[in-house]
């Protein structure tokens, strides 16, 4: 059935395709850039969730508009109004990143805005030209990372967290725990601070064609008014969005400039994608957890783990990665990592269904804003991990606790009264803290998670745990950091893992991606080979003395 609408698909085109070629593209395509995008496009939301919060576009799809504009050889080049963006340092730099491609396809581009922050500033130089709007400026550069403490607040309202660490540089619980930061969070915190600066800075320097002493220089010398901004080459030009197509034009001729969305069906259609092997894609986004994904009706502020963040679910991965291993047609997964980790149980069991599939198929792993402690414990059964400059990764470490809640009971006048059986059966309990024997007994397990934990990383790195323990212990690096510390593998974007999972899998460079679904039913873990094998002469052991035979589940466990 594919192949036949494939076919009917191939002769509408070379009907339709040489009259859209009579329709003249613009001069310039114009992209307006603002607002949040999600690296990919939203999992399919229900009618009135998507009336409500309406569809964002991705990254990824303009990555595509982008690509589209770039195949088009009657289009000069692309202007790009950058307003404002709400995007992390990865973010950016994937953003950049089709932008440099945009370039390579020997696009013209122009950023052109009426006021730039850092992060369109870093946007911006990406471009060819630089230009600001007459009365426009460039506000405050610079790279600064603010960190909340509720502490105090929370002993106020009676709350108290009692948390047990690997080490003190996992530093997860510090946000429900501390009221400043320790030493070594500060520590981390500088080391994370002056790579993502170094990183901006050579990017900036690289792209002005001039040194990171002058970047330098031009960011501690902001905020400026248009003219001091030219003057100090922060820009190319002043000039109102009406002046564009006089600067763009040639010989006296104006450019003829449109937005992409009433132009795009003027401009060479994308190539048709034959149907059949394709690439799989999955994503792990939010805080780990037992149980199903699930995503929060709003955004919070900042981040407290396990509180209105989206949710992975070792329920719902392990399915998809089940199916991704029954599908003939997927050849190879892309995994899709943006967390800051969660459950070590849950970690252990999308790392274990992963593992399994890597025995098949090859697995990329393609890092986004943070993919850390349980995110970089999935990443594991990978080939081959990529991940942005500005990615927050590594966090191999363990930690667990609890929230005490006896003091804001009876600020409320509540009287609670537990009665148990069983030594242990309030060692979660929120009504005490840990008691000296109930740490060790903690620590004890948090020891051993953290040696499976070292074991995985390890075994998927080709390194001793001794070296993996050296940048373990909970320490958070960035993309560019882990790549010199042999945690990943290559810097870049969804793009480039996509592209490194087609050549795993000896693909075409065009073979289509496809994310899989939520499932709507569950499948058992499907036994290797060796098992089957070892089941079948067990089965005939037991017929050859006479003992009846009991078909039951198999469970695979790792070697």
């Amino acid at each position: 059935m594919l192949h036949v609408i494939y076919a009917v698909r191939v002769l509408l085109r070379s009907f339709f395709y040489p009259l859209r070629l009579l329709k003249k593209p613009p001069d310039y395509v114009l992209f307006t850039l603002e607002g949040e995008y999600p690296d990919i496009p939203d999992p399919k939301q229900g009618f009135l969730r998507r009336k409500l919060l309406g569809k964002k576009l991705s990254l990824l799809e303009l990555g595509e508009q982008f690509e589209q504009v770039a195949r088009d050889r009657r289009v000069r080049g692309v202007v790009l109004h950058i307003a404002s963006l709400k995007l992390s340092v990865a973010q950016l730099q994937t953003l950049r990143g089709y932008i440099a491609k945009l370039r390579e396809g020997g696009k013209h581009v122009v950023a052109w805005g009426s006021m730039y922050g850092m992060p369109t500033y870093y946007v911006a130089a990406a471009a060819d030209e630089i230009l600001v709007a007459r009365g426009g400026s460039i506000g405050q550069l610079g790279v600064t990372r603010g960190y909340v403490f509720l502490g105090d607040a929370l002993e106020r309202i009676g709350l108290k967290g009692d948390f047990v660490q690997i080490s003190p540089y996992k530093t997860a619980p510090d946000v429900l725990t501390r009221t400043r930061m320790s030493d070594e969070a500060r520590e981390m915190a500088n080391w994370l601070l002056d790579d993502t600066y170094a990183a901006i800075v050579d990017d900036i320097a690289a792209d002005r064609g001039s040194t990171p002493e002058k970047i330098k220089a031009i960011i501690d010398g902001s905020p400026y008014t248009d003219e001091a901004a030219l003057d100090a080459q922060a820009i190319d030009g002043i000039m109102n969005q009406e002046d564009l197509p006089a600067h763009l034009g040639r010989q006296g001729k104006p450019a003829r400039v449109a937005p992409y969305t009433s132009c795009r069906k003027k401009l060479r259609p994308r190539p048709l994608v034959r149907p059949g092997a394709y690439i799989a894609l999955i994503r792990v986004e939010g805080d780990i957890v037992d149980g199903r994904n699930g995503r929060p009706p709003a955004k919070p502020p900042f981040r407290i783990p396990f509180l209105l963040n989206p949710r992975a679910g070792d329920l719902t991965i392990v399915q998809q990665v089940r199916r991704v291993l029954k599908d003939k047609r997927a050849k190879a997964l892309v995994l899709f990592v943006d967390s800051g980790g969660g459950s070590a149980a849950s970690s252990e069991a999308m790392s274990s269904a992963l593992r399994r599939l890597a025995k098949k198929k090859p697995i990329v792993c393609c890092m986004s804003s943070v993919a850390a402690s349980g995110g970089y414990y999935v990443a594991t059964p990978a080939k081959y991990i990529v991940a942005q400059p500005g990615t927050i990764t590594g966090s191999i470490g363990v930690l667990s606790g609890k929230i005490i809640n006896e003091g804001m009971l009876e600020k409320l006048l509540i009287n609670r009264e537990v009665l148990k059986r069983g030594e242990n059966a309030t060692f979660y309990g929120s009504e005490r803290p840990f008691t000296e024997q109930e740490k060790e007994r903690l620590l004890a397990s948090i020891r051993h998670t953290y040696s499976l934990f070292l074991e995985r990383v390890s075994t998927s790195r080709n390194k001793s745990k001794e070296e993996i323990d050296s940048i373990g212990g909970g320490r958070v690096w960035t993309g560019r950091q882990a790549l010199e510390r042999g945690l990943v593998d290559a810097l870049g974007g969804l793009d480039v893992a996509l592209s490194k999972a087609r050549e795993l899998a000896g693909l075409h460079p065009r073979t289509q991606v496809t994310e899989i679904p939520a499932p709507k039913s569950s499948s058992a873990p499907i036994p290797s080979t060796v098992a089957l094998l070892s089941y079948a002469t067990a089965g005939l052991d037991q017929l050859r003395g006479g003992h009846a035979l009991c078909i039951c589940p198999l469970v695979e466990r790792d070697q």
